[in-house]
């Protein structure tokens, strides 16, 4: 890894965190860098199209979603929706816009949803122009599109991610455990 350079690895995503910190700090932290969030809106939400059936969930039907803006040395550097069923995250801190302590996937394993496996699908296409503006791209810059579906033990989907991010200085690195 060069000096500076953040690699983003899904896996540290997928397991809760340790002392109370979250992932993205971390990576950030771990090339010298500086990230940080904001969440901008939580709470229950019309699920997107392409989210309602990942979710199991019918077209329009209601989930909970989070959405935040990430941030690397200050710049914004990568939108984040994350999407719940209701019946998961309804009445709990995935709710609120509050900064949840360890992260949603130390949560959501406390209330006895663990994520056993996760499908990742990686799209190229132009942003929209709120995402142009929030990730202050030039007019012809595309965007990478990551949508992430975490499953439960019984094959149940307890989380979806949408990450919108610039592809300029983009690593996302995979391990695959095979057999």
């Amino acid at each position: 890894m060069g000096e500076g350079e953040v690699i983003s690895a899904s896996a540290h995503y997928l397991t809760p965190t340790e002392g109370g910190g979250d992932a993205w700090s971390a990576e950030a932290a771990s090339a010298g860098r500086r990230g940080t969030q904001r969440v901008v809106s939580a709470g229950e939400v019309a699920a997107p199209e392409g989210v309602a059936g990942l979710l199991a969930v019918e077209q329009g039907g209601q989930v909970i979603g989070r959405r935040r803006i990430m941030y690397l040395d200050g710049e914004p550097c990568e939108l984040t929706d994350t999407y719940y069923p209701l019946e998961i995250a309804r009445g709990t801190g995935l709710v609120g816009a509050a900064k949840i302590r360890g992260g949603a996937v130390r949560l959501l394993a406390e209330l006895g949803h663990v994520g056993v496996r996760a499908r990742e699908d990686v799209a190229a296409r132009m942003p929209s122009e709120s995402e142009r503006a929030e990730l202050a791209l030039k007019a012809d810059e595309p965007v990478l599109e990551l949508t992430r579906l975490t499953l439960d033990a019984d094959g149940r989907p307890i989380q979806v991610d949408v990450m919108v991010m610039p592809p300029r200085g983009q690593k996302l690195r995979y391990e695959i455990r095979i057999g």
